[in-house]
């Protein structure tokens, strides 16, 4: 009774953290759409420029939603797993790790060019 009554409340707190990650893509989202069109109607610096700063905000929030969809899916797994259970988080964990580590990796390259001018300026 009690392990059942656990199973119920981690089924449901991985519903609630699925559903953080929902949102948290959906405001990312937003926000990148709202920053794309003051970018492309509001005449603020060079297109390109913007567009790389939106891109780089909205993979951030990608990135926290992996983390978060991560989360998820051990909590899930945590209640008597089976070794079918354990493969397939394993193999969704290596797959989440693998497009974060590309994405971040990205993104501070992106960041890197962004700052390179700068620096070669002011020297």
């Amino acid at each position: 009774m009690v392990e059942e009554t656990f199973k119920i409340a981690a089924e449901f707190a991985a519903l609630v953290v699925e559903s953080l990650v929902v949102l948290i893509v959906l405001l990312g989202g937003l926000m990148a759409f709202a920053h794309l069109m003051m970018a492309l109607f509001g005449q603020r610096g060079a297109l390109a420029e913007n567009i790389r700063k939106i891109w780089l905000r909205f993979a951030a929030w990608i990135l926290i939603s992996l983390e978060f969809a991560l989360g998820a899916d051990i909590i899930r797994t945590a209640i008597a797993p089976t070794w079918d259970d354990i493969g397939k988080l394993a193999a969704i964990a290596a797959i989440r790790t693998f497009l974060g580590f590309f994405l971040d990796r990205d993104m501070k390259s992106i960041e890197e060019i962004e700052i390179a001018p700068r620096g070669e300026d002011a020297g």
